[in-house]
């Protein structure tokens, strides 16, 4: 399969541009002095800003090449599928996930095993493509054509999701392309 992120790896940063992280940390309960996981988290974009407001940070992707632009910001980086972490459970306090679900090839095994490594009253905060918009689904179309093999979840399906693996979850929409879907683990 074609390795896009292997590619997008050395622009991404600049591609995406910058994530709100008032919004992120708002939403996470930060600060913390726990650890928290950025999932999917590739070059680290979306979690380098936290980094001050949380005890340590690490970033796990499939590519290496991403990590790689990670580890050059001095973040902790594991070469991971989210649907196997390799972490023991319950060892972060906080989860980030930001515009990387719909990559996951199997989303509810990663919300199942993102649930399994969080800690007992820690969070996992999801930002995703709102799939109820129009513009989400031309988005997804386009990934489709260039073989992405995304797949754009309403947030209601990733609440549910999240319900199945033990949490309580609710979802946020403001006014863009985005939704955030907050677990919280009992």
């Amino acid at each position: 399969m074609f390795d896009h992120f292997h590619i997008l790896a050395p622009c991404y940063d600049r591609l995406m541009g910058k994530p709100d992280a008032a919004r992120l940390a708002r939403l996470l309960k930060l600060p913390c002095g726990g650890w928290l996981l950025d999932g999917g988290g590739g070059t680290g974009r979306a979690s380098d800003p936290l980094r001050p407001q949380v005890g340590r940070l690490v970033v796990s992707d499939p590519c290496a090449r991403m990590l790689s632009r990670a580890r050059a910001k001095k973040l902790d980086a594991v070469q991971a599928r989210a649907e196997r972490l390799p972490f023991r459970d319950g060892s972060f306090d906080r989860i980030l996930v930001v515009d990387a679900l719909h990559h996951f090839g199997d989303q509810a095994a990663a919300i199942r095993d993102f649930a399994r490594t969080l800690k007992p009253g820690g969070r996992i905060v999801v930002e995703e493509f709102d799939a109820r918009r129009r513009i989400v689904r031309a988005i997804a179309l386009a990934e489709k054509v260039i073989r992405m093999q995304s797949r754009f979840l309403r947030p209601q399906t990733i609440r549910e999701m999240m319900r199945a693996g033990g949490l309580m979850s609710h979802v946020e929409t403001g006014p863009r392309l985005a939704a955030w879907i907050v677990g919280d683990k009992p």
